[in-house]
């Protein structure tokens, strides 16, 4: 069975994952040790609330460094939510912060016309490349799939490296992205029934 390390740096669902997880047979370890979660065979790096204060609560642990090395290893890691947004170049929410940078771009807050945050079941379009890591994960995806969305900021979704979209008012954005052995959702898998729990048990395994 492959070992599971869901990075606790104090902004996540940790509960919910870690529950998601076992009830799809995996057997998660959740930690804020570097070595621990590096020695996983896989890397969960959740996140909610807002971007400025993942990043902070990030870089406090140390766990930065987890991401940037589990990237450089080709270790598999998914991003959830704010864990797929502090992997881009910056985000405008509440200010201009700098984010990992490992996948180019940036996130900007949906239309104020709209009503925020975004909470909402929606389905998604995979638009990735059948050799690209993401398109195991997203395979059993249909038109009828749906999956539970909460936030006001929006990665775009005419990056190279977005691997499904979905629509908020008509605006387009990315729902899912993918580089190297990282792979991120936007939408909360582990909150998605059994469309989202499909994605984890295929992550795990």
């Amino acid at each position: 069975m492959n070992r599971v390390g869901v990075m606790d740096y104090g902004v996540g669902n940790l509960r919910s994952v870690a529950n998601a997880l076992r009830y799809v047979g995996s057997d998660p370890v959740v930690s804020d040790h570097s070595e621990t979660l590096l020695a996983c065979d896989r890397i969960i790096f959740p996140g909610v609330g807002a971007f400025a204060y993942g990043r902070e609560a990030l870089y406090a642990r140390g766990l930065h460094q987890v991401v940037l090395k589990a990237f450089a290893a080709g270790t598999p890691l998914l991003g959830i939510c704010v864990g797929m947004q502090l992997l881009f170049d910056r985000s405008f929410e509440f200010g201009d912060h700098e984010g990992l940078g490992l996948i180019p771009g940036t996130v900007r807050k949906f239309n104020a016309d709209l009503r925020l945050p975004n909470v909402n079941w929606l389905p998604i379009q995979p638009v990735g490349r059948a050799d690209d890591p993401a398109a195991k994960l997203l395979e059993d995806v249909t038109p009828r799939s749906r999956f539970y969305f909460v936030h006001s900021y929006y990665a775009e979704s005419n990056n190279p490296h977005t691997v499904a979209t979905s629509h908020f008012g008509g605006q387009p954005f990315a729902a899912a992205v993918s580089k190297g052995s990282i792979v991120a959702t936007q939408f909360h898998p582990e909150k998605s029934g059994p469309d989202g729990l499909n994605i984890l048990r295929k992550f795990a395994s």
